[in-house]
Order: structure tokens, then sequence, then C-alpha cells
């Protein structure tokens, strides 16, 4: 895979920083090494990354050189897919968050979007948390192909385009480990503002930089990847909603629950002896054992204002 034709220079995606001096991080991949599951959820973690800018004003972790809106777009559409069943244990620890968003500021639950759907584990949640309707936009024809048939029609297929909702017609715009994987966090935002109706919610789940795990295993934490063109931290997430117009903002920690195999995935340790480990944890029985755990996840919620104003 070669990437270099689709890496250019960028501020600050989010403040729009033009000092880009402070590089955490100089970039660390193999080009032979990116294979078919490169651009994939729930992947075997790489431990590849692109050079990693702090931005000292909004405090974000970016990409610069990043790449391309188009390279991401057929990478995401191409990608394999084999995590099914992690997406089912995941979108019941995202629909958890459901009843407290929804008795916060959440107008009448109507047209909920998801963006990044994958399988469409979450839309069934949706439903089941009273959605009037629930949509899901996903690029990956392997994810989406993956869904159960009674969720396969919600999902649209592609990369998301705010033109095609009408503004103001949405009561929930959520977005799972998603927002690191776009090529500009910050329009995201301000597109789901703009389709939400007032007092509608956004709800966010994406990577804590500076949790207490993430910090400990540096860069051999699963967080540093390829795909990721940026890295929040609560001051970033928080500064991203409220710059895009949110309000009644609330960022809190939760625990991710996954069976044990997918946990040792996750593990920072060569891939010859992680799957000799999975091997073995699988063929004892205790690879379906789940366990909840704090990996340095963050849930993030605002609310459109009730009078509608966009304030930035």
């Amino acid at each position: 895979m070669n990437l270099s034709p689709y890496l250019r220079e960028r501020n600050c995606p989010l403040c729009g920083s033009a000092d880009r001096t402070m590089v955490r991080y100089p970039a660390n991949f193999e080009e032979s090494k990116l294979g078919d599951f490169a651009f994939a959820s729930r992947k075997l973690p790489e431990l590849m990354h692109l050079t990693l800018v702090e931005c000292p004003d909004c405090h974000l972790l970016y990409a610069s050189p990043a790449l391309t809106d188009g390279f991401l777009a057929n990478a995401y559409g191409e990608a394999s897919y084999d995590s099914t069943e992690e997406a089912q244990y995941a979108a019941r620890t995202y629909a958890a968050e459901l009843p407290r968003i929804m008795r916060g500021r959440l107008a009448a639950p109507g047209t909920a979007l998801e963006v990044g759907s994958g399988n469409g584990a979450f839309l069934a949640h949706l439903k089941a948390a009273g959605f009037a309707s629930a949509i899901g936009v996903e690029p990956s024809l392997a994810a989406a192909n993956q869904a159960d048939p009674a969720v396969r029609p919600l999902i649209r297929l592609g990369m998301f385009d705010p033109k095609d909702f009408e503004p103001g017609s949405l009561s929930l715009f959520a977005c799972f480990q998603t927002i690191e994987h776009v090529e500009n966090p910050r329009e995201l935002c301000e597109a789901a503002i703009r389709l939400l109706r007032p007092g509608g919610a956004i709800y966010l789940i994406g990577h804590d930089r500076e949790s207490v795990v993430n910090r400990a295993l540096g860069t051999r934490s699963p967080i540093f990847d390829i795909q990721h063109q940026q890295l929040f931290s609560k001051k970033s997430l928080r500064y991203l909603l409220e710059n895009t117009g949110f309000i009644g903002v609330e960022i809190t920690a939760i625990r991710n629950r996954y069976p044990v195999s997918y946990w040792m995935k996750l593990l920072p340790l060569p891939v010859g002896l992680k799957k000799m480990l999975l091997r073995m944890v699988t063929a004892s029985g205790l690879s379906r054992v789940s366990l909840a755990v704090n990996v340095g996840n963050l849930a993030a919620v605002g609310y459109k204002p009730a009078d509608g104003a966009i304030r930035q």
C-alpha cells in the first residue's frame, strides 16, 4: 500500500493553528506491512502511525501530513471486516448511555443517525430505545454485508455527506470511534449541529490519549494507528463540541466489555506470540469470557440549544 501520494500537510483540524513545531511522535510505519485490515475496525494492532503534532492552542494531537479524504474513503470502502461479535459487545456498551442522554436535554426521540455504523449493531438498540427511525452510514461494504437482515436496510453505503439530510431533521447524531478517522472533525460536528433539531444531541465515543493506560503504554498503545488522523483528550474533545455550538457538554470515561480474545488482540506483544496465546485461550474456552475494562475511551455528549441558535 503506497501512502506517499496521498499525504498532505495540514494545520490543526480543530482550531486552525498553523504552529506545527510540536512534533510529539515522528512517523513510524512500513507501507509493505499495510494489508487488507489496515483500515478495518477492531483489527490486530500494527502499532504504526503518521507524524503526530500537538497543537499548542487546543491540545489536539493530529497527523500532519495526513491522509486525504479521498484516500480514506477508498481505504475504508475496501477494508476487510471480521469483528461482528466485538461490534455487538460495543453496541451494548454504547447503548447503556442512551437512558442518561434521553433523560437529559434531548428533544423527543425522532430520527437517530449513526455515522460509521459498521454492521449496524447499534441501530437495533436505537429502535429499542424508542427512536422513531434509525439510519446508519457506513463506507465498508464488507461491514455492511455482515449486518443482521432486519438492520441491513437501515444502512446507507458510502461516506457521510451532510447534504443527504435535511437541516433540523435529526434528534440524535452518533459517531463511535470514528472522530479520530475523519479528515476534518470540526466540519463533522458543524454538520451535526446543523442537522439536529433544537434540543437534539450529539453522542461521540473516542479515545482518550491522556488516560492512564494510554500514557503507560505510550506508542505501544493500540490508539497509535495508521488510521488515526487525530487523537483527543478530555480537553480537546470538550473544545470540539463547545466551539461548534453544543451546550451542556458532558465527557465521561466508559468501561468497554469484550471477550477475553479481543482484549488479547490489544496486548502490546509481538504478533507471533500474541497469535499463539490467542490459539491457546481459544482452545481452553476462555476466549468467550467477557470482561469490562476502562481502557481509555471517552463518551462525549452535547446538545443543540433549545432555541435553535448555533453559538460558535
